[in-house]
């Protein structure tokens, strides 16, 4: 794997990681969702289409590469069942995938990482990224 590409890291280290690392290497997931404010925050560029990375694992390791297909970027409350079943995490609904996603967009890792003042409510902008795994 080059070892010049961009780490593209799911959640934090740890068993849900795990989870969501192999089902993108089975190709079960084929999307991911972040704030808006995550990218702001590290100062790091909304993902384009055409990028790659390499997806590493809870070790740190890289275990396969994917290239981004798709972006979008929609308030909260406009996030579509199919990306939501695109997830590949058991969503079956845009309820369950906003019940998933809020748990963790307000859990308090990710309240260290945002900051505890921002609002994360239905017109809170969300990047909606599709992916290919590609080696």
């Amino acid at each position: 794997m080059d070892g010049n590409l961009p780490h593209i890291e799911f959640v934090f280290p740890g068993p849900t990681r795990d989870r969501i690392v192999a089902a993108v290497q089975a190709g079960d997931k084929t999307a991911t969702s972040s704030l808006l404010r995550e990218y702001e925050i590290a100062g790091d560029p909304v993902p384009s289409v055409g990028d790659t990375g390499a997806v590493l694992d809870s070790a740190g390791e890289p275990v396969c590469v994917i290239r981004t297909v798709d972006v979008d970027i929609v308030a909260l409350r406009d996030v579509p069942l199919a990306h939501a079943l695109a997830e590949g995490e058991g969503y079956e609904s845009v309820r369950d995938w906003r019940r998933g996603h809020l748990r963790f967009w307000t859990s308090k890792a990710m309240r260290r990482e945002l900051g505890t003042e921002f609002p994360v409510d239905g017109d809170t902008l969300v990047v909606l990224e599709r992916f290919v795994v590609i080696g």
